[in-house]
């Protein structure tokens, strides 16, 4: 299955325009996410999620209560499509990106939008980003679940036990190579293990192939 894995980066969205498309909850957690990066957010959709509505009640977003228009884009760096089951529309939106310059992603459609949003597990300083090309992004969040609760609050600890230790590290020895060494000295024996678990479906699927094979040969 072909699937384009993109070029991965960090969108820095402090102080720009975001503009999220739909009132759900999923434009809810989204929305969070932004206002905690920073965004300047506009939501348009006619009706809001409880958690949107006191966001707009609070003034940190704002709220235009009706369906999109295309004046909504100006200044926009990103906008996030959550309307479902209109692909005409998300098509639509897909060539005003390509002609207005802006980043689209389009909730389900990773072929009408021009960037992939992954999953993000997010403890203390640490953010891991799980992506799977618009290919199974429900393994994504799968995969996003465990990692959470394997990178724990102890870890959260452990890293900013490490940061501290190297701007001390900074200031108490002039010599590079020797802080590297030493920073990699407190990282021996740090392991991240693990080991997948496939569904019943996935095995009894790969038992078959592998059957099969053993019977051609």
């Amino acid at each position: 299955m072909a699937a384009n894995p993109g070029f991965p980066l960090s969108l820095d969205v402090r102080g720009y325009p975001v503009l999220v498309l739909g009132g759900d909850e999923e434009a809810a957690e989204k929305t969070q996410r932004l206002l905690d990066a920073g965004a300047k957010v506009i939501v348009v959709a006619p009706t809001l999620h409880d958690n949107l509505k006191q966001l707009a009640a609070a003034a940190k977003v704002l709220h235009r209560g009706r369906h999109f228009r295309e004046a909504d884009l100006e200044s926009a760096v990103l906008v996030l499509n959550l309307v479902r089951g209109d692909r005409d529309f998300s098509r639509s939106l897909l060539a005003k990106a390509r002609e207005k310059k802006f980043l689209l992603w389009s909730v389900d459609q990773p072929e009408a939008s021009n960037v992939i949003m992954p999953a993000v597990v997010e403890t203390g300083h640490v953010r891991v980003a799980i992506s799977t090309s618009g290919v199974a992004p429900a393994l994504s969040g799968f995969m996003k679940e465990d990692l959470e609760r394997i990178l724990d609050g102890e870890f959260a600890l452990f890293v900013e036990w490490l940061g501290q230790l190297r701007e001390q590290a900074k200031a108490a020895e002039p010599d590079v190579e020797k802080r590297r060494t030493l920073l990699r000295e407190a990282l021996d024996g740090f392991r991240l293990l693990g080991k997948v678990q496939y569904p019943k479906v996935w095995v009894e699927q790969r038992a078959g192939e592998k059957a099969g094979s053993t019977a051609q040969s």
